[in-house]
C-alpha cells in the first residue's frame, strides 16, 4: 500500500521523466533536422507552459499577455545573436531606416555575458513594475486579464511602429543559433547541441517548479487562488506573493522565448500577439491547470496537432479544430488531458465496477 500511495504521488515525475527520455532519443530517430528543430520549439512551448501554469493554474491569475515576456526575451536573444553574425555593424533594416550607427540599447547586446542577463532582466523588471502597481491597487481576475491583453497590444504596435530599431513586421532574421547554423545534415551537430541544452533547461525549469509548488510557498498560493482575502486576513503579504511568481513566471517566459530563436532563426511582432498569448493558455487548460505536467503534456499536444492539421486536407480548418479541442476541455473536462488520466478514468473504472458488484 505505502509503494502504492508513493508511486501515486510520483506519477507525474515519472510521466515527464518518460517524456524527458523520449526527447532524448528524438535527434537520433528523427527523419530530418526540420523534425529536431519542430520538437526543439516544443522544448520551448513546454517551458512557457509551466510559466503559465505557476501563475494560473496555481494562484489563479489569467494572464492574457504572455506573449510580451517571450517577444522580449525572443528579441533581446535575437539582437545578441544578429550582432553577432553581423560583425557588430549596423543591420539592414537599420540602414533602411537612416541610422549611422548602432542604437544606444542594442550596444550592450555586443557582448554575450550581458546578452543573457538581459534577457531576463529586461521583462523581469517590466513584470516586477507591471506587477507592483496592479497588485498593489487590489486588481484581479478579468480586470488583470484585461491589463495584460492591452500591455501586449501596447508592445507590439511600438515594435512595429519603430521598424528601423526592431525591423517592424519582418522582425530581426538571418541569424545562427548560439552553437552556429542548424540548418540542413553537415550541421547536425550544432542542432543537437542546442536541442539538448533546451532540454537541459526544461528539465530545471520544471524541478524548480516543481519544488517551488511542493514548499510552502507553493501552498500559500494555492491559499490565494482559493481563497485570497482570507489569505490576506490570515496575515500574509499577498500582493508580494502575486508579484515575485508574476516576476518569475514571466523571466521563465523570456528563456523560453530566447531559446526558441535559436531554433525558429527569426523572431516577429507576431510572436507577442494577444493571439499568440491566448494559445499558450490552451496548452494548459488542455494539458490540466495547476499540475505543471499538464502544462507540458498540453504545449506538446497543442502543437503536434496543429503541426500535423496546419497541412493537407485540414489546413483550412485546423484552427476550428484546435478551438473545438478548448472548447471541449472546458466544459466536459476540466482537469484536461491529466485530469482524465487521473480522476475521470478512475472514477468511471470504479463506477462500472460498482454496477458489476450490485449485478
Amino acid at each position: 500500500m505505502k509503494l502504492k500511495e508513493k508511486l501515486k504521488g510520483r506519477g507525474k515525475h515519472i510521466c515527464f521523466l518518460v517524456i524527458v527520455v523520449i526527447l532524448a532519443f528524438c535527434p537520433f530517430l528523427a527523419s530530418s533536422t526540420s523534425m529536431v528543430q519542430f520538437f526543439g520549439k516544443c522544448i520551448c512551448y513546454a517551458i512557457v507552459a509551466i510559466a503559465l501554469d505557476l501563475i494560473w493554474g496555481y494562484t489563479g491569475m489569467l494572464s492574457l499577455g504572455h506573449g510580451i515576456y517571450f517577444g522580449l526575451g525572443g528579441y533581446a536573444m535575437a539582437m545578441y545573436l544578429r550582432l553577432r553574425d553581423n560583425g557588430g555593424s549596423l543591420t539592414d533594416f537599420m540602414q533602411t531606416g537612416g541610422l549611422k550607427e548602432l542604437p544606444f540599447f542594442w550596444k550592450p547586446f555586443l557582448h554575450m555575458p550581458l546578452a543573457l542577463i538581459l534577457v531576463m532582466l529586461v521583462p523581469g523588471v517590466l513584470a516586477a513594475v507591471l506587477g507592483f502597481f496592479v497588485f498593489h491597487s487590489r486588481i484581479k481576475g478579468v480586470y488583470f486579464s484585461i491589463i495584460t491583453q492591452a500591455l501586449t497590444w501596447a508592445a507590439y504596435s511600438l515594435f512595429i511602429a519603430n521598424s528601423k530599431y526592431t525591423g517592424g513586421n519582418n522582425g530581426i532574421t538571418d541569424f545562427t543559433s548560439v552553437f552556429g547554423s542548424t540548418r540542413g545534415t553537415a550541421n547536425r551537430g550544432n542542432l543537437m547541441a542546442m536541442f539538448f541544452t533546451a532540454l537541459l533547461v526544461l528539465v530545471l525549469i520544471y524541478i524548480l517548479a516543481s519544488f517551488l509548488v511542493k514548499s510552502k510557498f507553493g501552498k500559500l498560493l494555492i491559499a490565494i487562488r482559493d481563497g485570497e482575502n482570507r489569505t490576506y486576513f490570515s496575515g500574509y503579504c499577498v500582493n508580494n506573493y502575486k508579484n515575485f511568481i508574476y516576476t518569475l513566471s514571466a523571466v521563465l517566459t523570456a528563456i523560453g522565448g530566447a531559446l526558441f530563436v535559436n531554433f525558429n532563426g527569426s523572431i516577429t511582432p507576431s510572436q507577442m500577439t494577444i493571439s499568440y498569448s491566448i494559445t499558450m493558455v490552451i496548452w494548459v487548460a488542455v494539458g490540466g491547470r495547476g499540475t505543471i505536467i499538464g502544462a507540458v503534456i498540453g504545449a506538446f499536444f497543442i502543437n503536434m496537432c496543429e503541426y500535423n492539421l496546419s497541412s493537407g486536407a485540414l489546413a483550412d480548418i485546423w484552427q476550428y479544430i484546435i478551438g473545438a479541442i478548448f472548447c471541449i476541455t472546458i466544459l466536459f473536462f476540466k482537469g484536461g488531458i491529466v485530469g482524465i488520466v487521473t480522476e475521470q478514468i478512475p472514477a468511471w473504472i470504479r463506477r462500472f465496477g460498482r454496477k458489476k458488484e450490485v449485478v
